[in-house]
C-alpha cells in the first residue's frame, strides 16, 4: 500500500460494507457440537473489530480454533466507514465498542489518548521481546509503555530480475576466465578468437533468453552478489556498464511521487520523534547528512530521467513483470502479486529481493515501515486478561499461516514465511523506522512528500529540508522557529571547487588557445 492510501485510510477507511460477523463469512464448516460450544451462553465473549476485508477468512478461522479451545468466544467483525478510531470511541462510549482491534501503529498516540489502548500486561512484555521483531515493538511503543501487539508490517526492498542479473554473471566471468588465460600467455590467437566469438554467441543468448551456464549456481550466485549494486554510485555504474537486452528500458525505476518508496534515502539522516516515534525532543530534520542524501536523490533524477506523471507504483511493478527494467523499489505486496503473475505464465523470469541501496560509502539508507498492531480497547475492563490473551495467540502462535491466508507479513519473529524473498523484507523491516505517533507532526508527510518532488525536480535540496525543519518545529512547540543556515562541508565545496578547475582550462592551454586563434 502506498503511503498515500495508508495516509487516506486512517482518515477514512471506505469499505462497503456494514458491521460483519467474521464466523459467518469464513465459509467454514461447523459442526452441530462446535456451533453449540461457540455460541454457548456461558462463553466469555470478546469483540474484535478490524477493516481489511482481506483478513476476514484468516480471523474467522483463527477465531473458531480459539474457540474451540478455550472458555472464550472471540467474534471478529469487519467495520466500516470513515474515521475508524472516531467510530470505535462512539461505540465505546454506547457501551458497545469492541474489546480489542486492529489499527496502524501511528495511530497509537491518539488510540493512547483516547483511553482507547492499554499498556499491554507488564508480566507479558519480557517475553516479548523474544517473540516480535523489534521494530514492531518499537512500532507498538508509546512513552515506553507496549500497547499494542505488533501484527503485520508493510516496508520496502530492492527487487530485481535474477534472470537478467544470472545472465551477466555469466557473461563476466567467461570474460574474465578469457582476460586471465589471455595474461597469462595461455591462449594461442587462434584460441582467443574462438573465445571472442563464444563470448559474443553467449552475449546473444542472454538477451534473448537464460543462459546455460557451465558454472555452478554457488559461482554464478556469488557473481551476482558481486554484481548488485550497493550504493547510488555503484547503480549509476551498472547503468552505464549493462549491455540490456532489447526488451529493457530502463534500469532501475520506482515510484518517486511517493514517500513510501522515497523515505529511505533520508530515512537513515533523519529523525521525528526517535526511534518510537513519540518523543517531540527528537526532531532532527535539516542537518548535513539529509543535505547530501537529497543532493544524490536529486542526483538520480539527472542519471535515470523518471517523469513523475509515468511514475505510480502499480504501473512500474507491472513493467517489471515484463521485464522492462532491472531494479525497482518496491513493498511486501509485490511477492503476491510476483508469485501470482508466475503461477498465471504472465511472469517469465526469476526475481530477487535485496536491501536498499545505500547513498554512498559513508552514509547508509533506512527504509519506512507501518505495522498493524492488535490493540486491547481501555475501557474494556471486563474483558482485559481474555483480550490480552487472544491478541498474543493471534499475533505469535498464527504467525506461520498469516502470508499464506492474507498477503500480509508477520512482525513475529522466527518465523517461515515460505518464500527467501520475505526474509529479506523482514531484514529490511528490522532496520527500518516505524512511521510517528506524534500528532504534532501528522502532517509531517505531506509536506516531506512536497519537498521530495520540488527537489527531485531541481529545487535547492538545503533550502527545502531548512524551510520543511523550520515548519514542522513551528508545528510542535509552538513558537518561532528558525534554522541557522548549513553551508556545504569542507569536503563538498572542495569537491566542487576540484570539478569546476577541471572545467576551466590551464594557463597554458589558454595562451595556446590565444594564439590559435590569432594564427
Amino acid at each position: 500500500m502506498s503511503l498515500k492510501k495508508r495516509l487516506a485510510a486512517v482518515l477514512a477507511v471506505a469499505i462497503a460494507a456494514g458491521l460483519t460477523f467474521g464466523i459467518a463469512k469464513s465459509g467454514r464448516e461447523i459442526t452441530e457440537k462446535q456451533e453449540e460450544i461457540i455460541f454457548s451462553p456461558e462463553k466469555e465473549t470478546i469483540y474484535l473489530w478490524y477493516t481489511d476485508e482481506i483478513l476476514t477468512s484468516f480471523l474467522s478461522s483463527v477465531a473458531v480454533s480459539y474457540n474451540e479451545t478455550h472458555d472464550v468466544r472471540v467474534v471478529p467483525v469487519l467495520e466500516s466507514g470513515p474515521e475508524y478510531l472516531e467510530k470505535i470511541n462512539q461505540a465505546t462510549i454506547a457501551g458497545e465498542g469492541p474489546d480489542l482491534y486492529i489499527i496502524g501503529n501511528d495511530s497509537l498516540e491518539k488510540a493512547y489518548l483516547a483511553g482507547l489502548a492499554e499498556e499491554v500486561e507488564p508480566s507479558g512484555t519480557e517475553a516479548m521481546k523474544d517473540e516480535y521483531i523489534g521494530t514492531g515493538l518499537l512500532a507498538a511503543t508509546y512513552k515506553d509503555k507496549i500497547i499494542g501487539y505488533p501484527f503485520y508490517f508493510e516496508t520496502s526492498a530492492l527487487i530485481y530480475n535474477k534472470t537478467y542479473l544470472q545472465d551477466m554473471a555469466v557473461t563476466r566471468m567467461q570474460t574474465e576466465e578469457v582476460q586471465a588465460a589471455e595474461d597469462a600467455g595461455l591462449l594461442t590467437n587462434e584460441a582467443i578468437e574462438e573465445a571472442e566469438q563464444a563470448k559474443e554467441a553467449s552475449e546473444d543468448a542472454a538477451k534473448e533468453t537464460v543462459a546455460e551456464p557451465s558454472y555452478t549456481q554457488e559461482q554464478i550466485t556469488q557473481k551476482m552478489q558481486e554484481i548488485l549494486p550497493s550504493n547510488m554510485e555503484e547503480m549509476k555504474t551498472f547503468a552505464d556498464s549493462y549491455d540490456a537486452p532489447v526488451q529493457v528500458e530502463g534500469v532501475f525505476k520506482w515510484d518517486v511521487t511517493d514517500i513510501f518508496y522515497n523515505y529511505f534515502f533520508v530515512g537513515n539522516a533523519i529523525s521525528i520523534g526517535g526511534e518510537a516515534g513519540w518523543d517531540p525532543e527528537q526532531i532532527d530534520i535539516y542537518n548535513q547528512n539529509s543535505i547530501e542524501s537529497m543532493k544524490v536523490y536529486q542526483e538520480m533524477n539527472q542519471f535515470f530521467s523518471i517523469e513523475t506523471a509515468q511514475s505510480d507504483y502499480e504501473s512500474i511493478l507491472d513493467e517489471f513483470i515484463n521485464g522492462k527494467m532491472v531494479f525497482t523499489v518496491a513493498t511486501t505486496d509485490a511477492v503476491f502479486k510476483l508469485e501470482d503473475a508466475k503461477a498465471d505464465g504472465l511472469f517469465d523470469y526469476e526475481y530477487g529481493v535485496t536491501t536498499l541501496p545505500d547513498i554512498n560509502e559513508e552514509l547508509g539508507t533506512r527504509p519506512l515501515s507501518v505495522t498493524s498492531c492488535v490493540v486491547v480497547n481501555g475501557y474494556a475492563l471486563d474483558h482485559r486478561q481474555a483480550a490480552n490473551d487472544f491478541a498474543h495467540y493471534l499475533t505469535v502462535q498464527n504467525a506461520d499461516q498469516l502470508y499464506a491466508r492474507t498477503g500480509k507479513v508477520s512482525s513475529s519473529s522466527n518465523v517461515d514465511y515460505g518464500y527467501e524473498a520475505l526474509s529479506v523484507f523482514a531484514e529490511e523491516y528490522e532496520k527500518s523506522i516505524s512511521m510517528p505517533k506524534m500528532l504534532e507532526t501528522s502532517n509531517f508527510w505531506v509536506k516531506l512528500e512536497a519537498a521530495f518532488s520540488e527537489i527531485w525536480n531541481g529545487a535547492d535540496a538545503n533550502e527545502k529540508l531548512r524551510t520543511l525543519s523550520e515548519e514542522i518545529m513551528i508545528q510542535v512547540t509552538g513558537e518561532d522557529y528558525q534554522e541557522p543556515y548549513l553551508e556545504e562541508t569542507a569536503a563538498k565545496q572542495e569537491e566542487t571547487e576540484e570539478e569546476q578547475q577541471q572545467d576551466e582550462p590551464s594557463k597554458e592551454q589558454a595562451e595556446a588557445s590565444e594564439e590559435e586563434a590569432f594564427d
